[in-house]
């Protein structure tokens, strides 16, 4: 198998990392315990939250969110379709019905006025036949794309009005903040910024604990029902039972879940949170290169830059413009690809997808931004480690392809000016 000369990601791992984790192999509590309650209060300061719960994923920290507040079978929850999985599955898990919405043809975004719209063609009868029109929409549960974030002060107002609630899914932001126009304060993601907030510490994120998520919140009652819900319904963890702080008894007050996040994961994460704005900013030095270097490829359309956000660039989408080019997306990532480039799409929206086209009969012309606009969309690498020659080989790279595929009536307008 061919090596990539550039890989889509690489992890920036320490020594201090590496020594947290075997403190804690050696200290002989490697589960759920003193370092993971530690995390939770660390991360929560970070971003400015009464309370967090570690878990084990960001899927993990989204789906105890939507039980805790309330979802049940037959309700309706605003999807962006330009997501991954977990976003819908987890409404899902809980027999509700995912109402997808269409993206902001800029940053891809959730659209807050096709979440209107979806609200008023749902009632009207107007969406797939398989979502009942009396659907009852409780919530919307947003994603900052690549670590850009929404309008969160436009959705928040928007969803007051309309009686629901959110939950964000920041798996990409963070640390990330947004302000609603240049000299406000900025509010830093997950600071009230929703219902419950929802970060990801997968390998490749701005901070890692290998696999592992966060769900942070100003409401007790809702820390309380999550952390209960994160492991088995039990009325005590185990940490709280052997310490010596509590009694070994314990009662099962719900069903819950197995969704603890371990001290060994914690120890890492630790590390990693003291680093993470050192590691966001690598990432924007980078970013910042490919904006300056990537600015003269007329067939490649750069992502926006905000001066109202501060961005973690988990990701570095560009959008290809195919009316200028001979070739499409697939063969341009093929391409990429067989150069020793790693890099992705992000991503194949929901509604393609067989399984919502099948059970709720979503259709492209139901969401025709995200329809269009994924494909022209390639994920270029971005990592904090990523070196000079690294990045300058991608630049090279793009610019080759790109002269070399360029349209021929593109060939001669170029020449004639």
């Amino acid at each position: 198998m061919k090596r990539n000369r550039v890989p889509f990601f690489r992890p920036d791992l320490s020594d201090t990392e590496v020594e947290e984790v075997v403190a804690t192999l050696r200290s002989g509590w490697l589960t759920t315990g003193p370092r993971a309650k530690r995390f939770e209060r660390e991360f929560a300061a970070a971003v400015g939250a009464s309370h967090a719960v570690a878990v084990n994923s960001c899927t993990a920290a989204l789906h105890l969110a939507v039980e805790a507040l309330g979802l049940q079978a037959g309700h309706g929850v605003l999807i962006p379709t330009m997501t991954f999985a977990a976003t819908a599955e987890v409404v899902r898990y809980l027999g509700a019905i995912p109402i997808l919405v269409d993206c902001d043809p800029v940053t891809l975004n959730i659209r807050i006025e096709d979440a209107a719209r979806k609200l008023s063609d749902l009632r009207g009868g107007r969406l797939p036949g398989s979502i009942p029109p009396a659907t009852r929409v409780v919530g919307v549960i947003p994603v900052h794309v690549g670590g850009l974030m929404i309008d969160t002060g436009a959705l928040s107002a928007w969803a007051r009005k309309q009686s629901l609630w959110v939950v964000e899914d920041a798996a990409h932001a963070f640390p990330a903040a947004w302000r609603p126009v240049i000299d406000a304060p900025w509010r830093r993601c997950g600071e009230r910024t929703a219902e419950v907030s929802c970060f990801s510490f997968y390998a490749n994120k701005t901070m890692t604990t290998g696999e592992g998520g966060m769900a942070v919140t100003a409401d007790p009652a809702l820390a309380d029902r999550m952390r209960t819900m994160s492991l088995h319904g039990l009325s005590l963890d185990a940490w709280e039972r052997y310490s010596g702080g509590k009694s070994w008894d314990y009662r099962i007050v719900a069903p819950g879940y197995k969704y603890n996040l371990t001290d060994i994961a914690a120890a890492l994460g630790l590390a990693q949170l003291a680093r993470a704005e050192e590691m966001r900013q690598k990432r924007e030095a980078i970013a910042r290169r490919y904006l300056q270097e990537l600015s003269d490829i007329g067939e490649i359309e750069l992502p926006p830059e905000d001066t109202n956000r501060i961005h973690s660039w988990h990701l570095f989408p560009i959008k290809l413009r195919l009316e200028l080019l001979a070739i499409d997306r697939n063969q341009f990532l093929e391409e990429l690809k067989e150069a020793g480039i790693g890099c992705s799409v992000h991503w194949r929206p929901l509604h393609l997808h067989p399984y919502y086209q099948e059970t709720f009969g979503w259709r492209p012309a139901d969401l025709p931004v995200a329809s269009s606009l994924w494909e022209r969309l390639v994920s270029l690498p971005i990592f904090p480690g990523m070196r000079d020659e690294e990045l300058e080989f991608v630049v090279r790279v793009l610019h080759d392809l790109c002269v070399r595929h360029r349209k021929p009536a593109a060939r001669i307008s170029e020449r004639g000016s």
